[in-house]
């Protein structure tokens, strides 16, 4: 209701009884100020109630394989309701999130005004590393008495972007920015198959992504490639199959691009093309 929304305690954007926000704002809001009565005007406004919009938070987490995560409220307050996650957790959200360019835009905004009929809001975001760190791209900063400072962050540099995430740690820029910098500076982002060369060498087969993956200078080597095939369902002829040190990484559908493929040679089947092909190329 109303009244629970105004008596929440932490950090806020101080809405007003019965004021109107704009969805948008009151996500720039939510991420920007770490507004706890905005948390709870869009749980109610997307779930329905607060125990609505909890069931969706949860399967969505498990949707991600954050399998050691429960949330049971949608703020992250913890001092009534417990909710528990991991850093990996973390990190798994963090990576979905990065990729959805509102999420980018809204954490990485510096500074941000919005009216409504009630006041005008001008807010800056509470997150330093929007404005200390050249390469940060997206994240969210939190704090409980129970968990301590938590900080997911992602930044990007030279093609290459990580997630970094921090919990109970209360020198978290400090720290992201090390961990960052020392990542940086030992990992590079390597293309292991572009799809373009893929489709040239073998014209009838097709991937939908280039296939990138951070490596050390001497992982190059380590790389080794599997191809799984299938019955051909649908145009889905199987699987392309990454691995580092003899342990899978990367898992790329591979899909037929004709239907009408000449029917390979009992000398030359379709399994012993794409391996001569894979040879070629390693």
């Amino acid at each position: 209701s109303g009244d629970e929304i105004l008596k929440m305690y932490g950090t806020s954007i101080y809405l007003s009884y019965k004021e109107e926000m704009k969805l948008r704002d009151l996500l720039y809001g939510l991420m920007m100020r770490s507004g706890n009565d905005a948390a709870e005007v869009i749980a109610y406004f997307v779930g329905g109630n607060e125990e609505g919009f909890v069931t969706l938070m949860n399967k969505k987490a498990k949707k991600l394989g954050m399998n050691n995560t429960i949330f049971h409220n949608p703020h992250g307050l913890d001092e009534k309701t417990q909710n528990y996650s991991t850093a990996y957790d973390m990190a798994l959200l963090s990576s979905y999130a990065s990729k959805i360019d509102f999420y980018r835009e809204v954490t990485s905004t510096k500074y941000y005004k919005t009216t409504t009929p009630v006041k005008a809001y001008s807010w800056t975001n509470r997150n330093k590393m929007v404005f200390t760190y050249p390469y940060f791209t997206s994240g969210k900063t939190g704090y409980t008495p129970k968990a301590g400072k938590t900080f997911v962050s992602t930044s990007k540099k030279d093609n290459l972007e990580l997630t970094i995430v921090t919990l109970n740690d209360p020198n978290t820029y400090e720290n992201h920015r090390m961990l960052y910098e020392e990542f940086f500076k030992k990992y590079k982002n390597k293309l292991i198959i572009s799809k373009n060369e893929f489709m040239l060498r073998y014209p009838n087969l097709s991937i939908k992504n280039d296939i990138y993956y951070p490596l050390k200078d001497n992982e190059e080597d380590k790389i080794t490639v599997d191809i799984k095939l299938n019955n051909n369902l649908n145009n889905y002829c199987g699987d392309l199959i990454i691995n580092l040190n003899n342990k899978e990484i990367i898992r790329e559908p591979i899909y037929e691009r004709k239907k009408n493929l000449d029917k390979p040679t009992n000398n030359d089947s379709f399994l012993n093309i794409i391996k001569n092909f894979f040879e070629k190329i390693f």
